[in-house]
């Protein structure tokens, strides 16, 4: 893959799109196989709960794709006066169900484990299972990374969903704070 790939910033209108490559990406990891252990039901409530991410990061920071919008980057600014997501139970619970419990317990566990200092979180990465692999992710992960060099100069966090996306991100800079 090229490094000097075409990286767009996704405007509001492409949210269900971006949102579709996440919830198909993210589909066969063992994380969301725990929080929707029903494979016919998995993806649909994946979308519902991270269309609710991204619909808050495209306003209130930055969600980046490649240009045929087969990878996205969902990031956020951290530490930083801004609106969390408004209504955020009411309308996890819509989107998650009866897996809504599973769900507000991942949460938990992110937020337990999240540094307090500013930076930049990036909450989702996901490359279409069908392009993954051809450093998509990693196109995404310099670009963001080059804009927060030439501009804040701000750390950046996430929290790694397998063994293979922690490698990814530790060779690009990234160190681990604890168990998962």
């Amino acid at each position: 893959m090229s490094r000097d790939l075409a990286i767009v910033r996704a405007g509001r209108g492409e949210a269900d799109r971006v949102t579709a490559v996440i919830a198909a990406a993210f589909a066969d990891l063992a994380v969301t196989a725990w929080l929707v252990p029903d494979p016919h039901h998995r993806e649909k409530v994946l979308h519902g709960h991270l269309g609710i991410l991204v619909e808050h990061a495209l306003v209130q920071g930055a969600v980046w794709t490649s240009a045929d919008l087969s990878a996205a980057a969902v990031w956020l600014p951290y530490g930083q006066p801004s609106p969390g997501i408004p209504d955020y139970p009411q309308r996890r619970h819509a989107a998650c169900g009866t897996y809504t419990g599973r769900f507000e317990q991942l949460d938990a566990a992110f937020a337990e484990r999240h540094p307090h200092q500013a930076h930049h979180y990036l909450a989702l990465l996901a490359v279409h299972p069908k392009r993954q692999r051809r450093g998509l992710g990693s196109a995404l992960l310099r670009h963001h990374h080059a804009r927060l060099d030439r501009t804040t100069g701000q750390s950046a966090y996430l929290e790694a969903s397998s063994m293979d996306s922690r490698r990814l991100y530790q060779r690009h800079g990234y160190h681990d704070h604890g168990p998962p």
